[in-house]
């Protein structure tokens, strides 16, 4: 299973490497899967405060055992639909969010607006697979070019999202 879900190692480094450069916490990540992702940024950032949404009970289970085991005790691992899910967390304020679970475009778009009210200048959210399909890739260009969004960077894998008011539209293409 490892190998078609969850992050591979090339990406469990950039994750471990983007949330130990900017010292992201709290993290909210939609979709644990195996966890491996969430690893990377609790070594990244071990001080973090994580919440992880899965809808997947197995892999829910899974994985908060995994972490259990390994001793992370400030993952917060919730078993829930992602739409269920975010009501909660949009009243909060996030350093990253990690969007890895359902790759509809209108999902994606709906769970971005929702959670756009948890940003602030510093603010970093991570959209994994904007290629993943015609309607994927559709709702990556209609985030990049939302107002608030100030900053792109596409990996061909990843997208990455900025906020900072201070900093002009930009949008950069980098293969990593």
């Amino acid at each position: 299973m490892a190998k078609h879900a969850g992050s591979t190692f090339k990406r469990a480094k950039l994750m471990y490497r983007i949330t130990h450069y900017f010292n992201s916490n709290p993290i909210l990540e939609l979709g644990t899967s195996l966890g491996i992702a969430t690893q990377a940024m609790h070594l990244g950032n071990p001080n973090a405060s994580i919440t992880t949404v899965e809808g997947c009970p197995n892999l829910s289970e899974f994985s908060k055992a995994n972490f259990e085991k390994l001793g992370y005790q400030n993952i917060s691992v919730i078993n829930k639909d992602f739409k269920s899910a975010i009501s909660e967390f949009k009243s909060k304020t996030y350093d990253l969010i990690f969007f890895d679970g359902n790759h509809q475009k209108e999902s994606t778009l709906q769970y971005f607006n929702t959670l756009l009210t948890t940003t602030h200048n510093d603010s970093l959210f991570i959209f994994d697979d904007i290629y993943w399909s015609k309607e994927m890739t559709e709702a990556w260009e209609i985030i990049k070019q939302h107002p608030k969004v100030t900053v792109t960077i596409d990996t061909f894998f990843w997208g990455l999202v900025f906020f900072r008011q201070e900093q002009h539209k930009e949008h950069f293409k980098i293969r990593v």
